[in-house]
């Protein structure tokens, strides 16, 4: 049977592999997005533009029932502290926190229709910097750290009805981290830093989130998970 799933985000990176993996299941899937990108033009699939940072999601948009909800939009700020201004923790925490309370307040009527046999499920995304402690991450990883316990907080309040989870991701070769792998050799220094020796792809990070939309992961709620190939726990 299809379900419908509401992602934020889903025109590129993890979010548009997400969207693949769901749309060749026969759901219904609405992205929300400042821009259409590589959106798949495919039966199911409807596209909203929206500004996270600006707009408010129109709940007209959004399908009455609600299976699954992910969101995927985030930053990577890599700065010293000491050149970071309070602005830059700001930008930050919109984009990564308020952001995804703004999307998951819309989604919430919806998300509690959409519980039935099994609970409706959301995903969000932190970052391996948040338990690592990374140098260079404080705004980033603060604004992460805002996420984990914003996934665990929402994960008991909206027990039963609703599981709520987060994937804690290290670097993902998505648009958002290509600078990461443009100089020379950068890609092999980056792999050689994982004990799986390689960086991640958006298909680790999408596969793993499908997981927690779906049935087989209906007893799993309130939990960050690692898919970093072994950086936050393994040292070799």
């Amino acid at each position: 049977m299809s379900s419908n799933f509401v992602i934020a985000g889903g025109t590129k990176g993890i979010g548009l592999e997400l969207v693949k993996l769901l749309v060749s299941e026969s759901n219904r899937i609405d992205v929300f997005s400042r821009s259409v990108g590589e959106v798949p033009v495919a039966a199911g699939v409807f596209h909203h533009e929206c500004n996270f940072l600006d707009d408010e999601i129109h709940l007209l948009d959004l399908p009455d029932s609600i299976h699954g909800a992910v969101y995927c939009p985030g930053s990577i700020n890599l700065r010293s502290f000491r050149s970071l201004k309070p602005a830059d923790f700001r930008d930050d925490m919109e984009i990564n926190l308020i952001g995804a309370v703004k999307f998951l307040q819309a989604c919430l009527p919806g998300l509690k229709r959409g519980a039935g046999e099994n609970p409706a499920s959301v995903v969000l995304f932190s970052s391996v910097a948040v338990g690592q402690g990374l140098p260079m991450h404080a705004s980033v990883a603060a604004a992460k750290g805002a996420i984990e316990g914003l996934t665990r907080s929402l994960a008991a309040e909206l027990a039963p009805l609703i599981r709520v989870n987060c994937l804690a991701p290290a670097l993902t070769d998505t648009p958002l981290a290509s600078r990461f792998f443009e100089t020379a050799g950068g890609r092999e220094a980056m792999a050689a830093k994982y004990p799986l020796r390689r960086t991640g792809k958006p298909q680790d990070l999408a596969s793993m989130a499908r997981f927690l939309l779906m049935s087989e992961s209906s007893w799993i709620t309130g939990q960050v998970i690692g898919v970093d190939g072994g950086m936050s726990t393994l040292r070799t």
